[in-house]
């Protein structure tokens, strides 16, 4: 499928992928100095989130601001920034050189862009540091109540004896949905035809009227609906089974073993951050996430709160990118 005019429009920014580097290098003195001896932060903290307002983003990034303006003694405050998949916040972020802006990591960004466009303006890896894994949002696999299927198992079974007469939606090319139900594909070896649309709502309006037979989506997006049987939860993407639907076996435990599918969120900092920088973060986050306020509003949104260490956070990143390579690649995913 071929881009947009107004995604390449978006992406065209202007700054090759090798200026990122030369911008961040111009500035080592300065920030430097601006650093020195633990004086960071000096002022107010940006978060850069690459969407827009509302959805589990939020909510995450905005309990996140919360605490570390708490820990840090700046205000840490949330900006919105969405467009081109989230390419243009993380473009601004990588070359950002004032020491305090950071970004909102997420599974679309930083482990699925990277292999579904031809060409980003930036490195994912080498422009930007891994400070904390925040939260993971679980990924739900729902079918209409019309479906006879009910379970994984069932839903299989009946996607193997009518292959592609069986459809889902997602919220578009390269969603989070489309990846998360293109991977239960490759691991179940069925064939159910994807139904791209713009946007969560207008795949759920189909979704909820039986126009569609199935999709994966984020737990928040689909709980209520779950829990009036307008939708049946034939398996959550979770390594464990989640307190608010104790009686739904995971994706794993329904045979397939070792699979996961969450969105997750994270603290990312420009590469030029220094890593005493980083490092009291980092331990802000892991402060951050166990707070009990934080932790209950979470949960609350059946976010699961993490606040590791930037070595865990980096590693995680690493086995998720090879993961979405795989799929990316064999479901053949490109934007819109």
């Amino acid at each position: 499928m071929k881009h947009s005019n107004t995604r390449r429009g978006a992406l065209q920014l202007g700054l090759k992928a090798g200026g990122v580097l030369a911008a961040a290098s111009a500035f080592p003195a300065l920030l430097g100095t601006a650093h020195a001896q633990g004086s960071w932060p000096s002022k107010p903290i940006r978060l850069l989130v690459p969407f827009a307002p509302g959805g589990s983003s939020e909510i995450v990034a905005r309990s996140a601001a919360n605490e570390l303006s708490k820990s840090l003694g700046q205000t840490v405050f949330v900006e919105n920034k969405p467009g081109a998949s989230g390419n243009i916040a993380m473009q601004e972020c990588a070359v950002s050189t004032d020491g305090h802006t950071l970004i909102l990591g997420h599974i679309g960004t930083f482990a699925v862009n990277p292999f579904i466009f031809d060409k980003l303006p930036f490195d994912t890896n080498r422009d930007f540091k891994p400070i904390s894994l925040l939260a993971k949002v679980p990924s739900l696999y729902v079918v209409n109540a019309s479906v006879p299927a009910k379970n994984l198992k069932e839903f299989v079974a009946l996607a193997k004896a009518k292959p592609g007469q069986l459809n889902y939606g997602s919220a578009g090319n390269g969603s989070a949905g489309h990846l998360a139900f293109e991977y239960l594909k490759m691991v179940t070896d069925t064939f159910v035809l994807h139904v791209p649309y713009r946007g969560t709502g207008p795949q759920l309006t189909d979704l909820l009227a039986g126009r569609l037979d199935a999709a994966s989506v984020g737990a928040p997006a689909i709980l209520a609906h779950i829990k009036s049987g307008k939708l049946r939860c034939i398996a959550t993407g979770t390594k464990e089974r989640l307190p608010q639907l104790p009686d739904v076996p995971t994706v794993a435990e329904s045979g397939y073993p070792g699979f996961e599918m969450t969105q997750w969120y994270g603290l990312n900092a420009p590469a030029n951050m220094p890593q005493a920088a980083i490092d009291k973060i980092a331990e802000a986050c892991s402060k951050a996430m166990r707070n009990p306020l934080a932790t209950e509003r979470l949960r609350g949104d059946t976010a699961q709160p993490v606040g590791d260490t930037p070595a865990q956070y980096a590693a995680f990143i690493k086995t998720e990118q090879a993961r979405w390579k795989m799929v990316a690649s064999r479901a053949k995913i490109k934007p819109d």
